[in-house]
């Protein structure tokens, strides 16, 4: 699986309707469910996930593969286009969301998660003209989710209280390369 220099030669493709039960079923994982909460039944799930699917919500999903096989979820979307949560964190267009995480437990911990991360902001979050900076807000508690986002080049700006949880969040940012640095 492993690349023979290291690297995990990660893809990533559009996530459709026919996902929802393979998705469904690694928000039910206890290491998925710690961060993610818990999933509820399989209707909440397609009710959650099936409007950005369709396009109905501005956030695009994607599944992670590794060597053919599907091993994980990554979100993204424009802050400003979720007014609420672009007031918690107070960013400015242009910014970009990212949230992940990877379903199968054994390849925790072993750079794949950064590798992820790596994939999903070269050719999805930098590969649109506009965007000019991307954040996440893992768990403060969440320590290997913020070292794979440090390991990608994100940096740690600052905690932030997520209304939604009542949890810390670490919020982690990358500008793109060539732009001056903002935080």
């Amino acid at each position: 699986m492993q690349g023979e220099d290291g690297t995990w030669p990660i893809e990533i493709r559009p996530f459709t309707a026919t996902d929802l039960p393979l998705l469904h079923e690694w928000l039910g994982r206890e290491h998925v469910r710690r961060w993610w909460g818990e999933p509820g039944p399989y209707e909440q799930t397609v009710e959650y996930y099936l409007p950005a699917i369709e396009g109905r919500e501005p956030t695009d999903l994607f599944a992670a593969v590794l060597s053919g096989r599907d091993i994980g979820l990554a979100q993204t979307y424009l802050v400003t286009d979720y007014p609420d949560y672009a007031a918690v964190v107070g960013l400015d267009d242009g910014v970009a969301g990212l949230d992940l995480f990877v379903a199968e437990a054994e390849l925790t911990g072993r750079g794949v998660g950064t590798a992820v991360i790596g994939k999903v902001v070269g050719d999805v979050v930098f590969g649109r003209a506009g965007t000019t900076a991307c954040i996440a807000d893992p768990d403060v508690r969440n320590l290997a989710s913020i070292r794979a986002f440090e390991k990608a080049g994100f940096s740690r700006v600052r905690d932030l209280l997520d209304p939604e949880d009542g949890e810390l969040h670490a919020l982690m940012r990358l500008d793109r390369p060539g732009l001056p640095a903002n935080g």
